[in-house]
């Protein structure tokens, strides 16, 4: 069952994270962390990622409010990994006023930030006039 779970979540994790993050996470295991790379990708991509419980983007969502709620630095990863998998900017963002009244408003101003830096502007949406 290993390799077979192993295999479906690299397959879901290069469908939601994209090819070039998973061949640098690849590239960039050691000796030290290689048997906790499989563990993620067997677990979160080929366990919870991969069941039908919920569509991914369903998912995105709440794995963006959880990151966003503890502050862990996965999150900007997940907002570039949203677009990816057909999740609106504006769906974050109601996702994350979520997080501002469940978990905090810091969080959410945090995670705010992040989102203006990963997503950028909406679409139709004049980026304001920067003040040099």
């Amino acid at each position: 069952m290993g390799d077979a779970r192993f295999e479906e979540g690299m397959r879901v994790r290069r469908e939601v994270l994209g090819d070039a993050h998973v061949e640098r996470a690849a590239a960039g295991a050691t000796a030290l962390d290689a048997d906790f790379q499989r563990f993620i990708t067997e677990t979160a991509w080929g366990a919870v990622w991969a069941r039908p419980g919920l569509d991914r983007r369903t998912r995105s969502l709440i794995t963006i409010a959880i990151l966003a709620a503890l502050g862990r630095e996965e999150l900007a990863l997940h907002l570039r990994a949203s677009r990816n998998i057909g999740v609106d900017p504006r769906e974050v963002a109601e996702a994350l006023l979520h997080v501002a009244v469940y978990a905090g408003v810091p969080a959410a101003n945090s995670a705010f930030a992040a989102a203006k830096v990963e997503l950028g502007p909406l679409p139709n949406e004049v980026e304001p006039a920067r003040k040099d």
